[in-house]
Order: C-alpha cells, then sequence, then structure tokens
C-alpha cells in the first residue's frame, strides 16, 4: 500500500512539473509582441521536418511558397505570382529540367512622379534540403532545417511587409515583396525576376536583400558593395533614434541575391547578422535564434525601408548621379537624402514638428466640425537654404477648409536650420500628413 502510494504521489509530482512547465511557456508566450509571436509562427512552419530543408524544386520549397503567398495575401498585399509561387525552370547538368518558383507581391506608391519606380525588398526562399545518411546499417535522412538560412530573412520579410502595406500612405515608390526560389542554385530565381519575369526592371531604383538575420547577438551588418549614396542613406537612418544599427562593412558577409541585381546595375544592401556556428547543419533549427533581436532589426529595416522609398535613387556609379528620381526640381532633394536633414527646435523628427508647432496651432474649421468632417491632408513642402518653408501645396486632401487650414499653419512655420549635402545648405523637400481628428463624445 505504501509503494503504490508512494507511485501515486510520483506521478502527480510529474504530472504538476510538466503542467508547470507547460504554463510558464504559454506564460512566457503572453510577453511576446505581436511581431515577435508572428515571426516564431513564421520560421516555426518555414523550418519544420514537414518541408525537409526547402531544396529548390522540391515539394517543401511549393508548400513554402504557398505558406509566404498565404501570409502575404493576409495582410493585404497584392500578390502577382498565383497560389503556389510564379514557376520557372532551370537545366540541371545533368540535362534534367528544375522547376522552382518566385513570390512575389506589390504595394503601390502614392507620388506620381515615382510610383512607376521600384524598391524590391528580397529574400532567399529555399534551403539544402536533406541528404541520405547511413546509421547502423538504417537508411536515413539528414534535414537542414535553415531556421536561420534563411526562415529568419523570410519571417522579417513578411512582417515588413505588413509593415509597409498598413503604412503605403506614405509610400512615394512601389515596393516589390519578393521570396525568391532557387537563390543557392546560383541566384536563379533573382535571375528569373530581373530578365524574364518583371517587365519594369529597368525602373528598379536599388534593392534590400535579407538573409540570414537571426542571430544578432553575433553583429548586425549592412553590405552595399561600396555603394556611396547607399553608405550615406544608411549613415543618414544611423544618426536617428534607433533599437539597434547595422555596421558598414566592406567585405560581403554572405553571397545572396544582392549580387544578381548588382550584375544588372541595381545598387543593392544586404542586410545580415552574418555567419553562424550551424550554418548549413542541421543544427541550425529554431531554438538558435533570438527574436528580440530580430523585432529591432525590423523596427530598423522599416526606418531604413521608407528612407529609401521616399528618398533619392541611388546612384550605381559616380556617372549616374544627375537627373536622379526623387528631386522634386534639379536643385531641390529629398529631406531624408541631405547629409543632415533639416531640424525644427533642434529635432530632425518631423514628427517633433507636427507635435511642436502644428497640433499646437492647428485651428480646426468650426463649420467643419459641426459636420464632424475629418481625415488627414497630405501636404508637400520644401525648406530652402535659409531654413524658410516655401512651396506649400495640398498633396493629397480631405476637404477645402482642412486642406486650407493645414496649408496655413505649415506656412506660417517659424525658420527651421537648413539640411546640408556634400557640405552645402540644400533646399530639402518632405510630405507630412495632418491629421485633423474629432473627439467622440462619451454618451451620458
Amino acid at each position: 500500500m505504501r509503494e503504490k502510494w508512494i507511485l501515486t504521489l510520483g506521478l502527480l509530482l510529474a504530472v504538476a512539473t510538466v503542467a508547470s512547465a507547460q504554463f510558464r511557456d504559454s506564460y512566457r508566450s503572453l510577453d511576446d509582441s505581436e511581431a515577435v509571436a508572428a515571426m516564431k509562427e513564421h520560421v516555426s512552419f518555414l523550418s519544420s521536418a514537414a518541408l525537409e530543408g526547402r531544396k529548390a524544386g522540391s515539394e517543401g520549397e511549393r508548400e513554402a511558397a504557398a505558406y509566404v503567398t498565404d501570409v502575404l495575401a493576409s495582410y493585404g498585399l497584392d500578390v502577382i505570382s498565383g497560389a503556389d509561387g510564379e514557376l520557372f525552370g532551370m537545366k540541371q547538368a545533368a540535362g534534367d529540367t528544375l522547376t522552382s518558383r518566385n513570390v512575389l507581391a506589390y504595394i503601390p506608391g502614392y507620388d506620381a512622379s515615382l510610383r512607376d519606380h521600384y524598391i524590391v525588398i528580397g529574400a532567399r526562399l529555399d534551403n539544402l534540403g536533406t541528404m541520405p545518411l547511413t546509421v547502423d546499417g538504417e537508411r536515413r535522412e539528414k534535414i537542414f532545417y535553415g531556421a536561420n538560412g534563411n526562415a529568419s530573412g523570410l519571417a522579417i520579410l513578411m512582417e515588413l511587409a505588413r509593415m509597409l502595406s498598413a503604412h503605403s500612405v506614405l509610400l512615394k515608390r512601389s515596393v516589390v515583396i519578393a521570396a525568391f526560389g532557387s537563390s543557392l542554385e546560383t541566384g536563379a530565381g533573382a535571375w528569373y525576376f530581373l530578365n524574364r519575369s518583371f517587365a519594369a526592371a529597368d525602373r528598379i531604383d536599388a534593392m534590400i536583400d535579407l538573409d540570414m538575420l537571426g542571430t544578432g547577438s553575433n553583429g548586425f551588418y549592412a553590405y552595399t558593395g561600396s555603394n556611396p549614396d547607399l553608405n550615406r542613406l544608411l549613415e543618414t537612418v544611423n544618426a536617428t533614434l534607433q533599437p539597434v544599427r547595422p555596421q558598414t562593412v566592406a567585405r560581403e558577409p554572405v553571397a545572396s541575391d544582392h549580387r544578381i541585381f548588382y550584375d544588372k546595375e541595381i545598387p543593392a544592401v544586404l542586410f545580415t547578422t552574418g555567419m553562424y556556428p550551424e550554418y548549413n547543419s542541421d543544427r541550425d533549427t529554431a531554438s538558435i535564434l533570438e527574436y528580440d533581436g530580430m523585432e529591432r532589426e525590423l523596427e530598423y529595416l522599416y526606418n531604413f525601408s521608407l528612407a529609401l522609398v521616399n528618398g533619392r535613387k541611388p546612384a550605381f556609379r559616380k556617372e549616374d548621379d544627375a537627373s536622379r528620381p526623387g528631386f522634386l526640381t534639379p536643385d531641390v532633394i529629398s529631406f531624408y537624402d541631405c547629409d543632415v536633414r533639416p531640424t525644427f527646435f533642434r529635432s530632425s523628427d518631423p514628427a517633433e514638428f507636427l507635435k511642436r508647432w502644428v497640433y499646437v496651432y492647428l485651428r480646426y474649421p468650426q463649420s467643419a466640425v459641426d459636420e464632424g468632417v475629418q481625415g488627414r491632408v497630405l501636404v508637400d513642402f520644401v525648406i530652402n537654404e535659409k531654413g524658410k518653408v516655401t512651396d506649400v501645396k495640398v498633396a493629397r486632401g480631405v476637404d477645402p477648409r482642412l486642406d486650407a487650414e493645414a496649408v496655413r499653419v505649415i506656412s506660417a512655420s517659424p525658420d527651421w536650420k537648413p539640411g546640408i549635402l556634400h557640405g552645402k545648405k540644400v533646399k530639402a523637400a518632405i510630405s507630412l500628413y495632418v491629421e485633423f481628428r474629432l473627439e467622440k463624445r462619451k454618451k451620458r
């Protein structure tokens, strides 16, 4: 009887221990932000054993493509590559044709002069697949799960797409989100996209490549092939308040799809956390990823993407510098393209201008209040070499009364400290939304 009691108690303790561990895991997951929870879910699927390493041309790669397609569609993007991705074939050494696929989605820009120009943000879809092994005379498959290579980049790509889609009203250029198949097979997916699939390849102004971003404690790096304009943009974004800042490196950390864009003479920047001990091994599982670091990288990449999408087109070579999209006129550049941005009350953050001037002195027209008219007015203006606000005009209006008030309050702005490019004061153009919002009255 005593032995039975001890056994029963032991089982109860074991059950309690398991339940406690499960509760702790569940409780810990409650602390995850929406972005972290989503990235964990993405990586869990993309690096699962069921996908067998996502080798190019495999069923696992097809399932990965279908997953990315479904996620991007659920985030409101216009997926332009079909349910299972855009198929392409390539000849192998043995003479067979391998069929792989790209996933492509689209976020339209709003600016009439720039929306037909594109920024491509991409990540590789495939990994190494499996390798047959014989253990004790038994044949087994070794799976290269590819959690960091490159489920991490794909997870950040999807969440970055969600953020950009949710704030598409801020995007002057259009954005193409791309998960490239057969990346490890000499970048075939990116090559097919540029040379066969995307008819407007000549209007791609720059590319952002996301590859292996899950081990931030090893560092966070940006590689531009020493492109001066992209390096300058990195310096500009890094000079602002950011959760993490990449180190710009002159030596390529890893070969990836950015090379294919360079071959096409399209400026490209690779973001990566670099090589790691589990690289190209079966130990590259979700357990090695640092999701808090990935969330910080995601926020940085969102800010960098906005600056690139709305800024001046990076030149591929010095002689390409003139007449690039991004200039309002030949002598007016984007606010975000200045080496030193214009500042208002010692802040280069446009939100401070809205907070400390616009919303302090904005007068909501009473007739609009009475009629319940509200919305966001997009206003373009220029800060000239003397710091004065000029050329104020409505880019996207709501109501003539609200439009006029937005123009009035911005036109009345005190002087700014002007922007600087190449050591000289310049005229800088910026677009800001002025929000008119009515408070809902509480019912008694």
